[in-house]
This record gives structure tokens, sequence and C-alpha cells, in this order.
């Protein structure tokens, strides 16, 4: 038997950083982000050779161990052996398990598209089908979020775990004690459609630690840093317009609230824009794009640019030289997914 999971990526199109603690905590974070046709991957083979391999393809990492009831979190594949662990203790009352398990991603981990936690969220659909767990859509997301920040202790924010599970348009909220309320959005398909022509998503070729951001934002917000808490609330704010002008099919309010967003989260942290970001950003809206700005944490990996789509080929043309590329996509409505073969 063959276990395969999957789980979306996700573009942050608004309110990114309002999710992440100390913020939300206190002010509570609201969120909106899209799924897209890009996945993380999982495919699970259970063995009777008492032994635990993980791999990861695209990495080109492996780790092969006698069966243990937990692995020490160090250096290579902690994601594989944190979910592991978890899976051991929580749900096979601490018996070690013997499998093989072969993971890969469409996109980098800093790509800015909740690569990592999509991949916790891809590894855990795969064993809730092998051991037949009931968990839904908030207890998969919930789990993701405590396996990832808590047991294996990486910085980040709220949005990419249930982003993962949930899959589509979603507008989410954020509060103290890891209260989440995740709103799905009735978009029409005309502005789906009309999104995916005007939106040109763009890779620096720059991949980068989400922690380090995250982690001077979070020091900021912590020390009650006035600048870096009127940002912040700036991003949770565009979150309801976005999610306004999506109802109300208003494309030209999408793009300036994008392009305000970006003005505003460069404002949280020093590290979330570089040098070939800005390159990258110029080079963008002198040929005629309308607005951009990173997705995730910023300091690398994807641009979300707005750009008229009788224009793109000339805005692709202009960023050529800056060392990145274009990715091709599709929104996406489904969320995380496992089946046996």
């Amino acid at each position: 038997m063959i276990i395969r999971s999957r789980a979306p990526l996700r573009l942050g199109l608004a309110g990114g950083a309002s999710d992440v603690s100390p913020f939300c905590d206190r002010y509570g974070g609201y969120v909106l982000n899209a799924t897209i046709d890009s996945y993380a991957y999982c495919h699970l083979e259970p063995t009777n050779n008492g032994e635990v391999e993980f791999v990861s393809l695209d990495r080109e990492d492996r780790f092969i161990s006698p069966s243990k009831e937990r692995f020490d979190l160090d250096e290579v594949l902690v994601l594989h052996k944190a979910v592991y662990n978890r899976i051991v203790s929580q749900f096979n009352q601490g018996r070690p398990m013997s499998l093989r398990l072969m993971t890969n991603s469409d996109a980098p981990v800093g790509s800015g598209l909740g690569a990592s936690s999509t991949l916790v969220v891809a590894i855990l659909s795969a064993y809730a089908e092998w051991l037949k767990l009931p968990l839904g859509e908030y207890d998969l997301a919930q789990l993701a979020f405590e396996i990832e920040r808590m047991d294996a202790k990486l910085l980040g924010g709220r949005q990419d775990q249930y982003a993962a599970a949930f899959g589509g348009f979603n507008f989410m909220e954020f509060y103290a004690e890891n209260r989440v309320l995740v709103n799905p959005l009735r978009i029409k398909s005309s502005i789906v459609h009309e999104l995916e022509s005007t939106i040109l998503l763009y890779y620096t070729g720059v991949s980068r630690a989400s922690a380090d951001v995250i982690h001077d934002q979070s020091r900021r917000i912590e020390q009650m840093d006035a600048s870096a808490i009127a940002a912040t609330m700036e991003l949770k704010n565009d979150a309801l317009l976005m999610k306004e002008a999506l109802l109300r099919s208003n494309i030209r309010e999408v793009a300036r609230v994008l392009g305000r967003s970006w003005e505003a989260k460069k404002k949280i942290a020093k590290s979330i824009s570089s040098p070939a970001i800005e390159q990258a950003y110029d080079a963008a809206m002198q040929v005629g794009a309308c607005s951009g700005r990173i997705s995730g944490a910023g300091g690398g990996g994807f641009i979300i640019f707005m750009v008229d789509p009788i224009r793109k080929q000339e805005v692709t043309k202009a960023l050529k030289p800056c060392g990145g590329n274009v990715l091709p996509f599709h929104f996406s409505e489904q969320g995380a997914l496992a089946w046996v073969v």
C-alpha cells in the first residue's frame, strides 16, 4: 500500500504579518490569501523492516534510522521528524512506526508561498489517511501549526497551515489563544479569471529564511514600536479592503490595495525588502505594472505584480535581466487531500 497526498501553496494577497504573535494575540489579525495550483507532495509507504526512512526529493536529503518513539530534531529533515514524533505520541500510543516517506514541493522553502507549512500539512494528510485519523480542516491546520511552531520551534505566522488545509480564497481571523476563524469567500468566476490574467507571479531567484524577518518583526511589536504596530495595523485593515474589492469585482481596487500593502509592509522590518527586490519592482513598474508586493515574510521569494494583460509580455521581458523567472499559475479551490494507491 502507498499513500499519496498533496496540499496547495498560497499567495498572500493582504494582511500578512498581522497573523504573527505577539501582534495577533494583542490586537487580532486579518489575512486574505488564495491557493494556487502548485503543491507540496508526500508519498508514504508502510513497511515491516523496523526502519524509518525520510527522503526530500527536491532537497536531496535522506534520513534512515531504526524505528524509534522519538527522533531528535537536529539538522536534516526536521519537519519530517517533528511530524513523525507527534503522530507517534498523540495517535499511536507512543509505539514506533516503520515506514518510508518521501516529499517534494513545486516551490522552494523560502519562496514566500508557505512551502514549509504546506509540506507539514501534506505529510500530516498522508498519516491521517494511513491511520484513519478523524482530522477536519481546522484540526489539520492547528496540528500543523503546533508541530512547526511549538515542537520544531520554527518562527512564522498562522495563515499558511490554514490556507493549505482549506484551499481556495479565504478571509482569516486570528486571535489570542490560537483562536482562528476561516471565512471562505465566494468570488465570481469572472474575477478569478481576471486575476489570473492580471497577476504576474515573479520568482526573484532568492529564497530567504523567513524566521529572520519574522524575528525582527516580532521583536519590534514586543517592544511596542509605534511605527511597526501602525504599519501592521495598516496591513490588517488592507485585508478588509481587499475582501471588499474582490467581492465587488473591483480589480483596480485590488491593485491599489496590493501596492499600498507593500509600502506598509516595508515599514515593519528593514530586511523585508532588498536591492534585488527593488530592482525587479522598479523594472516592472517602469514598463507598465500597476502595483506589486512580496508574497510572504519578505527578503526574497515571489513578487505578485498586477499588470494589464496586454502588457504582461513587456513586463516579463523587462524582468529577465533581474535574474528571476515568471511562474505561470491558476488558482486552486481544493485544500489538502490524500489517497491510497
